[in-house]
């Protein structure tokens, strides 16, 4: 499992835009922007990461570009996630939160979520999510 490059205690959540380090809050990147080194030219492609003030806590817009923002998911809709009682059971399963932190964890999202789209669980899992978020409902279990 992966720690934090700024603290070195917690799972690491974010990747600094601009040298890649891996960090768990915004104190860590605070800590991290001033002495930060790029390793390559940012992706103008990826979300920016923004700093917050101590004033102005972030928002998910800061991470999102214009092309991300057709596709986020209300908040209303998200916390109808947290209300599931299928989506619960289903996190309930050990193989499946492993699954999930493994996803979390990689490198590449992309590729992780390519190897976990074969495991039926996760696929269920999915679906699950989707048809709350896209029809406020949970599929039945079948």
């Amino acid at each position: 499992m992966q720690v934090c490059n700024v603290c070195r205690e917690q799972t690491p959540k974010y990747k600094c835009p601009t040298c890649k380090i891996r960090y768990c809050s915004v104190g860590c990147y605070k800590k991290h922007k001033d002495s930060c080194l790029p390793v390559q030219p940012p992706e103008p492609s990826g979300p920016e990461v923004k700093p917050a003030s101590s004033s102005d806590p972030w928002s998910v817009e800061d991470l999102l570009n214009e092309d991300d923002i057709i596709d986020k998911v209300p908040v209303e809709k998200l916390q109808l996630l947290g209300r599931s009682d299928q989506l619960r059971d289903l996190l309930r399963n050990p193989h499946l939160r492993q699954l999930l932190r493994s996803v979390d964890a990689a490198d590449s999202k992309e590729d992780a979520m390519k190897a976990a789209m074969q495991e039926p669980l996760f696929v269920e899992f999915s679906d699950c999510c989707l048809n709350i978020v896209e029809d406020g409902t949970a599929p039945t279990h079948t």
